[in-house]
């Protein structure tokens, strides 16, 4: 009979509801078979189980290898193993644990008794994890294929589990912690996509595969950037003074297939909500739950080729892995074309005990071309220097020389240490390197002012970008009770510095020279900022939350572009200058606790983004847009109590005031000032699971964006001007099945996928509205053994759409021809139906020593 004594640790992410540790009721020790001899030293292996919400051993991998006769017999007894499921307040959750077992040789001296052979495994103790600790020891029954050797008189191993990291509290109802999990399934183009499960959120792109989407998020239009915080595992990705517009936020660089999570916070409610977090932030969290070897090879329309290599060492951790991803195709029409290619590697290595440390690093280079904007009258009349045919014009172009190139590298260091009485210190540091060129056209031949009675040379606009960043962030959470609170209070700062080269100038529209310069800035730029938080529940059923956040920043421009003669004469077209801002952002939440599953919310908070350097003057005390915003809301989660599925719903209504908005403005190909908005809007969202077979998202919003009349009340957000671009409406399906059969003997898993996203009308200047959008993805997969194929379709129904609509002046009938002053529709065209067929094969590497 062995009885082993459990030394379990927990880990969680939050200290907010305390977490039981598994209690073991059944532990069957290892058994050698009888042919294989009895190691000659100790030899561990190291195993990683996970212990589902019933208690049972659910999966088991080899961490650290023993050899392939050790290893099949430690994992045979681990799924074998019977606990009382870990448990967060009475919900039971599912946690992994590193379990080492060290097979030892005989004792001399002691009896040896067998019926078929055998050699126990005993443990040696490590040294137990972060958190509280509970042991226990119980009696567990020989198994039947023999009776284990006893090779010491006290047999025991150690483990250390860990739960899966939970979502810190929210900070408001809009404050989402979004594990991407199944929905991985639904056709998605890239890792901007996911954004598309928070409710609330439309992307659309005018400038090609490798131009950032313009994000639409809570009533705003987000440009490419400016009005939302973007983060990579805390890395940040705003771009200052980027030459095609403030804030500027490229994703296509991250590999979809190594995002875990997403943690999307709507509204500026989080002390640790930094510049640029108007509409919110967004933080793509990075992990690989599936180790072993991934290879993913994909086909589809247009030419599109997609290969995906994901690799996660079996013996480490979620956080180490390396990931390839190269994407090429010739697009959907003409002057479309695109190829990039990244690589993605972290590696998570613990110092001791306490501490661990994480590195990761990404390179990433892409060339894209762009159709750019046409104008609707012209498809109509069939204008186009393409095929005659409808389709032919509305994928049509005029000016080829559209697109761009970019590269971007990234290094970052991540100390975490736990500290005496549950504390945590976090600190990190990164490296940023970027360059990027953008070419576009929306206006033909219109903005130029030719010498003398020349032609118009043409409005296409480069962009071109080149910067570093260095950067330091970090948050302490001292070990403090407060109300029965466990760490109620967190400190953090921000240092960032940049040095980027930003310039704008006009090409010729016959051999794409620049013939002048609209502006060329050498900016350097340093934030410091810090943050407090503290949380406190007074009331059991009552829970407050507020903090505030300070600011600072130091702008250094050299303004390259400066006239060569002024009043006073010539002069060095060169200026220097310096400026400086500051604010503070205070922040609160009131969560009240109306049942055990019922949660009212209540958060208001102000935020800031900070000014574009190159507006800015000598010495000015440097302006900022402020953002006021309050939201309130109801969120309902059902889990657990031994159900196979789950439920959550959130709903809230909002209102936002900005001092100081943006709208496109086609004569620059940016966005531009326009004074200040405001917004009032709602949003519903429910989520579902079952099991691990069926996963269903849905959320609906609706946001009114206008601009006040001049002198109106701050109170009266209904009343002003509708802002042109921002859908009122929009909607979001995501959802994923999966199930196994039998087909001739052998098992197959199958998965179907489904996403649909509803757009409503639009509103373009000059009282016009787009027409409404509906598109459907699906996908299909079959999976034997270690080979999968899978089939999707994007666009299903083959809708002709328009992904970007504006309403304006513009002339591309040529350089002599006669400007009209009357505005008209553009648009660029979205993708119109495209087959993807997708084959993967999944290499575990412990595959070959696993029984």
């Amino acid at each position: 009979m062995w009885i082993p004594t459990l030394v379990l640790c927990v880990l969680s992410a939050t200290a907010e509801v305390p977490v039981t540790p598994p209690v073991p009721l059944e532990a069957p020790p290892p058994v050698l078979p009888a042919d294989v001899p009895p190691p000659e030293i100790p030899a561990t292996v190291l195993l990683r189980v996970t212990i589902d919400t019933e208690g049972a051993v659910s999966h088991v991998e080899v961490r650290q290898t023993a050899g392939v006769h050790f290893d099949r017999a430690a994992m045979a007894a681990a799924v074998r193993w019977r606990f009382q499921p870990a448990r967060r307040g009475e919900v039971p959750i599912e946690v992994r644990a590193d379990v080492p077992v060290t097979f030892v040789p005989p004792v001399h001296g002691h009896h040896v008794e067998t019926v078929e052979g055998g050699t126990e495994a005993v443990g040696a103790d490590v040294p137990p994890g972060d958190g509280g600790v509970a042991s226990t020891g119980v009696e567990a029954a020989a198994p039947d294929a023999g009776i284990p050797v006893a090779a010491s008189d006290a047999p025991a191993f150690s483990t250390t589990v860990r739960g899966t990291a939970s979502a810190p509290p929210p900070v408001a109802v809009g404050d989402f912690h979004i594990p991407v999990g199944q929905l991985a399934d639904v056709p998605r183009n890239s890792a901007s996509d996911l954004m598309l499960l928070a409710p609330g959120v439309m992307l659309a792109n005018h400038g090609g595969e490798g131009h950032a989407e313009s994000i639409f998020i809570r009533g705003f239009d987000a440009g490419e950037g400016k009005d939302v915080e973007l983060r990579l595992n805390g890395v940040p990705l705003n771009e200052v003074s980027h030459a095609h517009g403030h804030g500027y936020a490229d994703t296509y660089f991250i590999i979809p297939e190594l995002v875990e999570a997403l943690r999307v916070t709507e509204g500026p409610y989080d002390p640790s909500q930094g510049d640029f977090g108007v509409a919110g932030t967004v933080e793509y969290q990075l992990g690989l739950p599936r180790r072993g070897l991934m290879a993913s090879a994909s086909y589809g329309s247009f030419a599109s080729r997609r290969l995906a290599l994901v690799w996660g060492p079996p013996e480490s951790s979620d956080a180490t892995f390396v990931g390839l991803l190269l994407r090429q195709g010739h697009g959907f029409g003409p002057n479309r074309a695109y190829a990039n290619a990244g690589a993605m590697a972290q590696v998570e290595l613990r110092l001791g005990d306490e501490t661990r440390l994480r590195l990761f690093g990404t390179s990433y280079g892409a060339r894209f071309s762009s159709a750019g904007v046409v104008r609707e009258t012209d498809v109509v009349d069939a204008r186009l220097p393409c095929d005659t045919d409808a389709d032919s014009q509305f994928f049509c172009l005029y000016d080829a020389n559209q697109g761009g190139a970019g590269q971007r590298h990234i290094l970052s260091a991540e100390l975490t240490s736990r500290l005496k009485r549950g504390g945590r210190l976090v600190q990190q540091g990164y490296v940023i390197l970027r360059q990027m060129r953008i070419r576009d056209n929306f206006t033909g031949f219109l903005q130029d002012s030719p010498p003398g009675d020349e032609a118009q040379r043409g409005d296409n606009t480069e962009g071109y970008y080149r910067g570093s960043t260095v950067g330091l962030r970090g948050r302490y959470t001292p070990g403090l009770t407060l109300f029965k609170q466990p760490q109620p209070l967190e400190l953090g700062y921000v240092a960032r510095f940049d040095d980027v080269r930003t310039r704008s100038r006009r090409l010729r529209d016959s051999g794409g020279a620049p013939y002048t310069t609209l502006f060329d800035n050498q900016v350097r730029t340093t934030q410091l900022g810090a943050y407090a938080s503290l949380r406190a529940a007074p009331r059991p059923w009552l829970t407050l939350r507020g903090g505030v956040r300070l600011d600072t920043f130091l702008f250094g421009v050299d303004d390259e572009n400066r006239p060569a003669t002024d009043r006073d004469g010539p002069r060095i077209p060169e200026e220097s200058l310096e400026a400086y801002g500051f604010f503070a952002s205070p922040r609160a939440t009131a969560e009240v606790r109306l049942s055990p599953r019922l949660t009212w919310l209540t958060s208001a908070g102000l935020g800031a983004r900070s000014s574009d350097a190159a507006a800015l003057s000598d010495a000015e005390l440097a302006p900022y847009a402020r953002v006021a915003s309050g939201e309130t809301g109801l969120g309902w989660r059902l889990e657990g109590g031994g159900r196979p599925y789950t439920l959550e719903a959130r709903g809230a209504f909002f209102a936002t005031r900005v001092s100081q908005d943006f709208v496109f403005d086609e004569r620059l190909g940016r966005n531009q000032p326009i004074g200040a908005s405001q917004r009032l809007g709602a949003f519903v969202s429910a989520r579902g699971t079952w099991e691990q077979r069926l996963d269903v998202q849905a959320s609906v919003a609706w946001a009114r964006a206008t601009l006040p009349a001049p002198g109106a009340s701050s109170w009266k957000l209904w009343d002003g001007t509708v802002m042109p671009y921002i859908p009122q409406l929009l909607g979001r399906l995501d959802a994923s099945l999966r199930g196994t059969t039998t087909v001739a003997g052998e098992r197959l898993g199958w998965n179907v996928a489904l996403g649909h996203s509803a757009i409503g009308p639009k509103p373009l200047p000059l009282d016009r509205y787009s027409e409404a959008i509906f598109l459907f993805d699906v996908a299909t997969r079959a999976r034997w053994e270690a080979l999968e194929v899978g089939l999707s379709v994007e666009n299903l129904l083959d809708t002709r759409w328009r992904e970007s609509e504006f309403n304006y002046v513009s002339n591309f009938r040529g350089p002599d021809a006669p400007a009209s002053l009357m505005a008209t529709r553009h648009f660029s065209a979205g993708a119109p139906r495209t087959f993807t067929g997708t084959f993967t094969v999944y290499l575990d590497l412990q595959e070959e020593d696993s029984p």
